[in-house]
């Protein structure tokens, strides 16, 4: 099968193309710097732009599309036009190109509020209720990617749950990073529940979700390690696999949401050259719980998380001591 694989230079595609090519599939990667992956012809460009998206869906049989704009701030317009309007460029191009299957790699923030979930499912996707602009625009493009889900094109979304793995550079270098300059509070007490998921799990998710397209067509399938723990636990096990002292200080969950409301508009006049320390939906993420309810996701794709919590621990541990070696 001739697969293009958009945002292959973000470890979550890298490790779908990979497998992808390892298998025996023509892949093809797109994105706006180089991704490296074997054996994969590479084309780079943004999904913004009509002309590199045009050759990037030449020939191809099927799409996995995970490019996006991921942050906790930016000009809104930014997430607007390459989430949302990225998306249905790439549907367009994909359909008239001749593709009969597109996955969209989406985020269960589209279906988040700012409460607690507790053994959810993948609810329907909600722009209007979504927190901050990644959610909001990703939550729009999925739903304009399930409405053009159609006979001989199949659609489906899939939302992995805070991702993480070896190289992660999104989020666990991150958060050993903070945590290493005294910067990375814990919330409360830190006993919100959560779930996570080790990047090989999302990565066989992906690749079963692409295979079984035409059977779950349509369908939108939350995917996790289906072992939530206290976000507490998780930092800390991050934090020792890096070989740095897991946080020792704690911020009350409503201060640390009326700081991150201060810190956006402080960012929207003078942003920095990193994430903000602190936003509203980050501290409602690491102060309220949200586990889901993976048997449906389980069945239909006929999947199981391969690598539990505790084996990613250790892999990422074993990565970091290679690193400091080399």
């Amino acid at each position: 099968m001739r697969v293009l694989v958009t945002g292959a230079s973000g470890m979550l595609g890298r490790g779908v193309a990979t497998a992808l090519s390892a298998r025996g599939d023509d892949v093809t990667t797109f994105q706006r710097r180089p991704a490296g992956v074997p054996c994969a012809r590479q084309v780079l460009g943004s999904v913004d732009d009509p002309a590199a998206v045009a050759a990037a869906t030449a020939d191809q049989d099927a799409v996995v599309h995970l490019a996006a704009k991921v942050s906790f701030a930016g000009d809104p317009a930014d997430f607007e036009r390459v989430n949302v309007e990225g998306t249905r460029l790439l549907l367009d191009a994909a359909r008239s190109a001749g593709a009969s299957r597109f996955v969209l790699v989406s985020s269960p923030s589209v279906a988040h509020t700012g409460t607690s979930i507790v053994g959810d499912g993948a609810r329907t996707a909600t722009p209007e209720l979504a927190r901050g602009s990644y959610a909001r625009t990703k939550a729009a493009a999925e739903l304009a990617a399930l409405a053009a889900d159609a006979p001989g094109f199949a659609v489906v979304a899939v939302r992995p749950h805070i991702v993480w793995g070896p190289g992660d550079t999104q989020l666990v270098q991150r958060v050993v990073d903070r945590a290493a300059a005294g910067r990375l509070p814990i919330l409360d007490s830190g006993a919100a529940l959560i779930d996570t998921t080790y990047v090989d799990n999302a990565v066989s998710a992906i690749v079963a979700a692409l295979d079984r397209a035409e059977e779950v067509r349509g369908e939108a399938f939350v995917v996790t390690n289906g072992e939530p723990r206290p976000v507490a636990e998780l930092i800390a096990g991050m934090c020792r696999a890096a070989g740095v002292a897991p946080p020792a200080w704690s911020v009350p969950g409503a201060l640390a949401r009326a700081a991150g409301a201060v810190v956006e508009r402080l960012w929207a006049v003078r942003p920095g050259v990193d994430e903000p320390p602190m936003t509203r939906f980050l501290a409602e993420q690491l102060s309220t719980a949200h586990w889901f309810d993976l048997r449906r996701t389980r069945e239909a794709l006929r999947w199981e998380p391969a690598v539990s919590l505790d084996e990613g621990f250790a892999r990422l541990a074993t990565h970091y001591r290679a690193h400091e070696v080399a």
